[in-house]
């Protein structure tokens, strides 16, 4: 009966929360399933990162993703969306391997945002720890109405996907 209730606590898929912790602060947590070096891969080496960032319920197109993962490098996304293209972009402010990323986002007409990533290893699972500090309440409400945080839950179970192929 023990064996049953382990083998059925590993079925179990991971939560992911997302808290707005303060008017410009939005933390998303999620243990995933694998080694903070290999986790820490699949959010710096681009041919990774585009094999799970794009939710595949999003009606999105990742065209381009170009990543320099050190400090003052920079990253660019380009979707097609809509019959349009989308960039995203901005600089490493930090980059430590394998426990810690910062990084601005600086395509809003808002301000600039600051992304703190950390990744905490536990027996061979990664406690992810995305920080999103925003410039302002009225930038953090735009980006929640729009609908551009709620795919990080499903962003997450496919890197965990992706992690099980590494």
């Amino acid at each position: 009966m023990d064996e049953r209730r382990e083998g059925e606590a590993t079925a179990t898929k991971n939560i992911t929360a997302v808290e707005r912790k303060s008017e410009r602060e939005l933390v998303v947590t999620r243990t995933v399933n694998g080694p903070a070096r290999l986790v820490f891969e699949a959010w710096t080496k681009a041919e990774l990162f585009r094999r799970w960032w794009v939710p595949k319920s999003c009606p999105l197109t990742l065209l381009s993703c170009e990543m320099d993962a050190r400090v003052g490098g920079g990253y660019r996304l380009v979707f097609s969306h809509e019959g349009s293209t989308m960039e995203f972009f901005g600089n490493y402010l930090e980059v430590t391997p394998p426990s810690r990323l910062v990084w601005t986002n600086e395509e809003g007409d808002s301000g600039m945002t600051v992304t703190t990533v950390t990744f905490d290893e536990d027996a061979g699972k990664t406690l992810l720890v995305v920080h999103d500090l925003y410039p302002s309440k009225e930038a953090l409400d735009a980006a929640v109405a729009s609908g551009s945080t709620d795919g990080m839950p499903e962003q997450l179970d496919q890197l965990d996907e992706l992690l099980v192929s590494m």
